[in-house]
Order: structure tokens, then sequence, then C-alpha cells
């Protein structure tokens, strides 16, 4: 079984670049067009090639302000949002409050208790 492992981690990044390059749009393409980039992956899948190179200068990855990536504890758009009061509070009120409607429903029941 082990012995398919490395057969198997292949055909997985094989199959996450492709599928990656496939979702990613046009205008976050580095380099080549995209179908080159797709045609890359394919034909030099096998041997590791065309996904890595990919992976490593295929595409555009995001980074925050500044031009680094920025943690959320450091990402004053996150941390703005903490203090926020939570907007489905009201829903999860009504959720307990038909909870507890129906558990008093079921509770008359077993009473034997008609509604």
């Amino acid at each position: 079984m082990l012995r398919y492992l490395p057969f198997l981690l292949v055909l997985a990044l094989w199959i996450y670049a492709f599928i990656d390059c496939l979702n990613t749009p046009e205008e976050e393409v580095k380099g080549l067009p995209k179908v080159v980039w797709i045609i890359i992956i394919l034909l030099f899948g096998e041997v590791l090639i065309g996904p890595v190179a990919w992976l490593a200068a295929g595409k555009v990855r995001g980074v925050g302000p500044g031009g680094r990536w920025t943690a959320p504890d450091d990402n004053p758009a996150f941390l703005a949002s903490l203090g926020e009061p939570a907007k489905d509070e009201a829903l999860l009120k009504d959720w307990e409050a038909d909870l507890r409607r129906r558990e008093e429903e079921l509770k008359r029941r077993e009473r034997g208790e008609e509604a």
C-alpha cells in the first residue's frame, strides 16, 4: 500500500493545480495565457514540473496592504468587526423561543393534555 503513496501524492497535486488553474480568473494569471498554463499542467504533470510551476509562478497571490501578508489581529477591518454586535442575534432569539414553545408542547402531549 505504501508503494502507491508517491503516485497518489503526485496525482493529487496534479489535480489540485489543474482545478486551481481552471478556477482562476484570467486577470489573475501571470506570465502566460491561461490556456498555455493548462497545457503545461497537463503535459508535465507526471513529473511535477507543470503543477509546481503553476503553484510557484502562474497565479497572482493575494497579499495585504503594503505588499505583505496580514495576520487577522493586524487587519483593521477584522478588528473593527469584533466590536460589532452579532447580526443574527434576533434570529437566534426567535429560534430559542420556537424551541421553548415546541418543548412545552411536547411536555403537554406527554401529560395527555390537548392543545
